[in-house]
């Protein structure tokens, strides 16, 4: 089936895009990723670096004609957000993704496809690999672990590059160009409970919230899709408050930047309740689908009764932790009063994990200020450490301050205007970019990011748009080949 994504134009890339994705890439696990990519620029004769965190560059010299431009670095990351529809069979260790063509977009197979920043790494490939194509001199920076902590670019030393330029290729529409973004900071909450005997009297339950859109926790969260995690504990607590309802495990979404699809719940209550309780999950599955019905067309709530769990969470402890969970701010915190339409801050309520007496709460907030990052950041800790939990910081990372003035952004916007007749949308965003971590150790570097239209990234239902893919190539091809000249 990834035959077909080979035929596409421009073939090149989409055959380094299919051989990328021949590779399992996840987070963490970038070992044979690294190896790919160091194996590709090694063959191709170029000067190629791995560094103590496992970032790849690979540095080619100007094509003939071009040698007196500015050197430009092209930079995307290695890894790929793992997510997978609960029935579909995938191993993201062993195989690779399977894609196909919809129309114009190329999808995966109940899988995220790997465009986000696949498309980026085979665009570099490809630029590496031609012969006939005019650019200035190029370093190629592949990073690792920019999904879950972007610890490669934090980790990546001032000096290893010379260009004065940077062209990221993580952004996911093709008539945006990006100069600015928000940091993060991630949240863990853990701790322990007291488990007791369920009653003999009481029957148990696995409850289901699924069938959500989900997406990625930045992009998307202004879309105000629904949060498995949030929703789940609604149900719990208004159940806990009527039934006497008590916990035997919850688990809850997955990645931190995904915003949660599902979350399954093994509870019980007390048998004499069982009839006004499934009544209960059917009244609220009516409310939560009249809600949610433009955002989450496909939200299911599903209520099986199950063999009573041996041990349930104490009464108390049940208590704390679903009322810390919905005092848990979650979605958009604050919209930029400066620029228009900008999400300043959120929080995505990312893990809920409840089993065998201990738990894990998980959380990304993202703002493009920081101070107003760590304010929100502190008031969910409060929430959480009200429960008991123990409430870590970690992975913080800069915004990226936007420089609309820089050559880059003046050249790439009268580019844009002229190749396409259209203004493009020259903005900041709400992702966590890596431009502003490296601006840390380069300082003085014009930076900007583009890429063609991808659509539901941090879900199975990824998709990058064909068409996109050629006008988003000519124009980084045409960018290179009007790099100014040194000063």
């Amino acid at each position: 089936m990834n035959q077909d994504v080979r035929n596409l134009e421009p073939r090149a890339l989409w055959n380094n895009f299919a051989d990328l994705n021949a590779v399992p890439r996840p987070s963490k696990k970038e070992e044979r990723v690294i190896r790919f990519i160091k194996e590709f620029g090694q063959r191709l004769g170029l000067e190629t670096y791995e560094d103590e965190i496992g970032n790849v560059i690979i540095k080619k010299p100007a094509s003939p004609g071009m040698e007196n431009r500015r050197t430009v670095a092209i930079q995307s990351h290695l890894d790929m957000v793992h997510q997978k529809n609960a029935d579909t069979n995938f191993d993201f260790d062993t195989q690779g993704i399977e894609m196909f063509v919809d129309g114009d977009w190329v999808r995966a197979r109940g899988t995220t496809l790997g465009a986000d920043n696949g498309l980026g790494v085979a665009s570099m490939m490809t630029l590496l690999a031609a012969q006939d194509l005019a650019h200035p001199p190029l370093e190629a920076l592949f990073t690792v672990d920019e999904e879950t902590g972007m610890t490669g670019a934090l980790g990546l030393k001032g000096g290893l590059l010379e260009a004065d330029i940077m062209l990221n290729l993580d952004t996911e529409d093709d008539h945006e160009l990006t100069i600015g973004c928000a940091g993060g900071v991630d949240i863990t909450a853990t701790g322990s409970y007291a488990q007791e005997d369920a009653p003999a009297d009481w029957q148990g339950y696995k409850l289901a919230v699924k069938g959500l859109t989900g997406g990625h926790s930045g992009m998307d969260i202004h879309l105000g899709r629904g949060n498995a995690n949030k929703l789940m504990n609604r149900l719990l607590l208004q159940a806990s408050e009527a039934f006497g309802l008590r916990i035997a495990a919850i688990d809850g979404g997955s990645l931190r930047n995904a915003i949660p699809r599902e979350s399954f719940a093994q509870i019980a209550i007390p048998a004499a309740a069982a009839a006004a309780f499934t009544a209960f999950v059917e009244e609220q599955k009516a409310v939560l689908q009249s809600e949610h019905k433009t955002t989450d067309p496909n939200l299911q709530v599903t209520l099986e009764a199950v063999q009573l769990p041996a041990k349930l969470a104490d009464a108390a402890f049940t208590g704390k932790l679903l009322r810390a969970i919905y005092a848990c701010p979650n979605g958009i915190y604050r919209m930029s009063p400066d620029i228009a339409q900008l999400v300043q801050t959120s929080n995505n309520l990312a893990r809920v994990l409840v089993q065998e007496g201990t738990y894990t709460l998980m959380c990304l907030t993202r703002s493009s200020v920081d101070s107003e990052k760590m304010d929100l950041a502190l008031a969910i800790r409060s929430a959480f450490e009200l429960a008991g939990a123990e409430v870590k910081f970690s992975g913080a990372y800069p915004g990226w301050t936007p420089r609309p003035d820089a050559a880059i952004v003046q050249l790439m916007r009268e580019l844009y205007r002229s190749k396409f007749n259209a203004e493009p949308d020259v903005n900041a965003c709400h992702a966590g970019l890596e431009c502003g971590i490296l601006g840390a150790n380069y300082p003085g570097m014009e930076m900007i990011s583009f890429g063609p239209n991808i659509r539901g990234a941090h879900s199975p239902d990824e998709k990058v748009q064909i068409s996109s893919v050629q006008k988003y190539w000519d124009f980084l091809l045409d960018t290179l080949s009007r790099i100014p000249e040194k000063a």
